[in-house]
């Protein structure tokens, strides 16, 4: 046999596995790390026996965190605690007419063989549930009383939502439920009154029915209690009575009390409550609504009394003590914006000297008039206006000028503007008639007038759709040049990045207002302030706040509701909101149309203008934002107004008022954004012309300016067209307002010539709004004359 054949293997080279590597020194294990370090795991364990440690691990660990949850709930529910502890705040609210918040109140007593035959219609009315170691104070509301039921719900722990068996819940109840649910609701618990009787086979399919409805506007419902059945009023009192009621995130760091006694004493209001919430500082103001803020004197306690022992026994009542009183030192002032009146730091008012004559530049005597320019009718000023306010009234006589001066034009002519968007509503002067009282002088329009504004107001819609159609685009007037319509106008070669002076032109509510350097640094300064406090009184204690300088008015409203109000929180500001249309809502909503605005504890009357809301919500190169003109369905907005400052994400609300004042309409809803005062609203307007002849990339232009002057005047400016191109002006071409124009490219004869141009624009200013109608803000210059020519 012949021998096999002898191979040798391909290298000689020996390769040692990687993971079998038995002597790796320090060095090559640090180096192969590169600078990782093994975070070893909660749940391992060291010790010879492995799994026994691990579970017993895992049994402490869910130990500590039983015990972590149990003393969280103990700590959160102590206020409730004891015969002497808070009660639970209830809102009663009925959502139909057919029901009654006093019959649903008294079903609930009925289940622990307790009579509430006392308990009011619309008030306040507390039940000692025994069974349960805690007490009900229930805030009873009318049906049809829609900001009774808003306020209700504010300083609520709970909220019962009352439901008929056989009525439907109607527009009104369908409203309240979008507002408070936009607004911020704690635990809701809904039931079904007892006031209308129920078949007892259709049941099941009723409550099937209103939770289904109910679980629309507040999803965490998993049952409607059917207050027929004595087990479902039990277990209604029962999730009232225990746990922790929900937080709503808006009242966090506040401190509100539901009055139960009010009394008025030359100019005092003396409000008896239990603090609830955060502590309650003398220092800070106290918001209430319908009314605006106050300052606190002081505070005294206000225990209940205590029943001696023995059945017979009387109570013996316990003598108040002082909790905390203001210190004028560091107690927030009322001034909540800048008086404009005020000018004794104006630079250019004269000094006491130059008054006196002291100065030999200054004229002391008044000249005789020349003849043939004393006036032919003599100004008349209205009643309870300064000769300051009435200067800046401009008379028909006064507004001929110079013929050549365009800064003389005419008033109406730079209005025309505004009067032909219809962005300019009737402003009524208010007209102080004495020290104490005030009136609104009002003019009846003539019938043409009234007409004109009627039709305007019908074709709304249709002018909200070509809006829609044709974006910005207006027509230039041929009566009128263009350089005097559109002079308030600029023009901007980038919208996104073009630089903006947020100082320049300002108007005059500008100067009115406070401006934060840094608001989110100082929002966390007060905050943290606030919890550092010592002379505080602490949640669960029963005082009596003496508030000063409150209108007896206030002493009427009952139950009263107060909130605290934080620092700096009085001042006015700019207010930016982030807000949604309300899907509903089928009516105009136009920049600057009057809404009520519901921000935490107030409601103002404000109107907002609206701008687009930059992607991200950044500020962008330039802080620069589109103004719009409608606030449209399906598009988040940014809607800017003037009021006091707001700290954190609070939701908002805008309602708008309709003939009957508890049936508002529920507008838009949204969050505090922040209170920018830079933030630029730039209002665009785009002129357009015809291609009246073309030669690839120049083209004559007719039908943008009607004048030579007016096209040299917007020569500088850019152009564009709807297909995309960009150019400008070379020349002007004959006497009609024709010119050449230059593009990047071929241009089509169909195309469309567009010129923007750019104005910034500023909101009203807000006043605080009441039922009643009388509109004002704390500490606030009234709007005047000049107020409504800047506009």
């Amino acid at each position: 046999m012949a021998d096999a054949a002898h191979h040798h293997r391909p290298t000689l080279k020996q390769k040692n596995k990687s993971f079998k590597s038995k002597h790796a020194s320090k060095g090559s294990l640090k180096d192969a790390a590169k600078g990782r370090v093994a975070r070893p795991s909660p749940k391992a364990s060291t010790g010879s026996s492995t799994a026994a440690q691990s579970r017993l691990n895992r049994r402490n660990n869910a130990k500590q965190s039983a015990a972590t949850k149990r003393n969280a709930l103990v700590s959160a529910t102590r206020v409730f605690n004891g015969v002497d502890g808070a009660p639970r705040i209830v809102a009663v609210i009925p959502l139909t007419e057919d029901v009654s918040a006093k019959t649903t109140v008294q079903s609930l007593a009925d289940a622990l063989d307790i009579s509430a035959d006392e308990c009011p219609e619309d008030g306040i009315w507390k039940l000692r549930a025994e069974r349960f170691r805690t007490s009900l104070q229930f805030r009873t509301v009318p049906y049809r009383n829609f900001y009774a039921a808003l306020d209700a719900c504010k300083v609520a722990d709970y909220v019962i939502f009352v439901l008929s068996s056989s009525v439907e819940v109607d527009t009104w109840g369908d409203t309240l439920l979008r507002t408070l649910q936009a607004q911020g609701l704690p635990d809701v618990a809904s039931v079904v009154s007892p006031d209308a009787s129920i078949d007892t086979k259709a049941r099941t399919g009723i409550l099937k029915s209103l939770l289904s409805f109910i679980q629309y506007f507040v999803p965490s419902q998993t049952r409607v209690f059917d207050l027929h059945v004595s087990s479902d009023r039990l277990n209604a009192l029962r999730s009232l009575s225990e746990g922790k009621p929900a937080d709503v995130r808006w009242k966090e760091g506040r401190t509100f009390i539901l009055g139960e006694t009010t009394e008025w004493e030359e100019g005092t209001l003396k409000v008896t409550g239990v603090v609830r919430g955060s502590p309650l500082s003398a220092n800070r103001l106290v918001h209430l609504p319908n009314f605006g803020d106050f300052q606190v004197s002081k505070i005294l306690s206000a225990p209940l009394p205590r029943p001696l022992k023995g059945a017979n026994a009387p109570g013996m009542d316990v003598e108040p003590a002082l909790l905390a009183e203001a210190d004028p030192s560091s107690a927030d002032s009322l001034v909540s914006s800048n008086d404009p009146e005020d000018l004794e730091n104006e630079q250019t008012w004269p000094t006491e000297e130059e008054m006196k004559g002291g100065i030999d530049d200054v004229q002391t005597g008044i000249p005789d008039a020349v003849v043939g320019t004393t006036p032919k009718a003599v100004r008349r000023i209205p009643k309870g206006m300064s000769e300051y306010q009435a200067a800046w009234i401009v008379d028909e006589d006064d507004e001929g000028g110079d013929e050549g001066d365009e800064s003389n034009q005419s008033t109406d002519e730079i209005d025309m503007e505004t009067q032909e968007e219809e962005e300019e509503e009737m402003v009524d002067m208010p007209m102080d008639d004495t020290a104490t009282e005030k009136e609104v002088r009002f003019n009846d329009l003539d019938m043409e007038e009234e007409e004109e504004q009627l039709n305007r107001w019908r074709n709304r819609q249709r002018e909200e759709e070509d809006d829609q159609s044709f974006p910005d685009e207006i027509d230039t007037p041929k009566e009128i040049p263009a350089r005097t319509r559109f002079q308030r106008f600029r023009g901007m070669r980038s919208f996104r990045t073009s630089p903006w002076d947020a100082y320049e032109n300002l108007p005059r509510d500008y100067a009115r207002i406070f401006q934060f350097e840094d608001f989110k640094r100082t929002e966390r300064s007060v905050r943290r302030r606030a919890e550092q406090e010592l002379n505080v009184v602490e949640p669960g204690v029963r005082v009596t706040l003496y508030i000063k300088d409150v209108p007896q008015e206030a002493a009427g409203v009952s139950p009263t509701i107060l909130f605290s109000v934080l620092q700096h929180e009085h001042k006015v500001t700019v207010l930016n909101f982030t807000v949604q249309r309300n899907t509903e809502y089928d009516g105009s909503v136009r920049s600057k149309d009057p809404l009520i605005l519901c921000v935490g504890p107030r409601r103002l009357a404000v109107n907002p203008v609206y701008s687009q809301h930059t992607r991200g919500g950044g500020k962008g190169a330039n802080n620069v934002h589109k103004f719009e003109r409608y606030l449209r369905h399906g598009v988040t907005s940014v809607a800017t107004t003037y009021g006091p400052v707001i700290y954190g994400k609070q939701p908002c609300v805008l309602l708008r008022e309709t003939t009957d004042t508890e049936a508002p309409q529920l507008v838009a809803m949204g969050t505090f954004m922040n209170p920018d005062t830079t933030r630029i609203i730039a209002k665009r307007i785009i002129l357009t012309g015809h291609p009246f002849k073309v030669h690839k990339k120049v083209a004559t232009i007719r039908y943008m300016f009607f004048n030579p002057d007016d096209v040299h005047y917007f020569k500088p400016i850019q152009l564009h067209t709807k297909h995309g191109r960009t150019g400008h002006i070379r020349e002007s071409l004959g006497t009609h307002g024709y010119f050449k124009a230059y593009f990047d490219g071929p241009i089509n004869q169909m195309d469309t010539i567009c010129m923007s141009l750019y104005k910034r624009v500023f909101p009203k200013w807000g006043q605080l709004w009441t039922q009643n109608g009388a509109h004002k803000m704390s500490n606030a210059v009234q709007t005047t004359a000049l107020d409504a020519m800047e506009e």
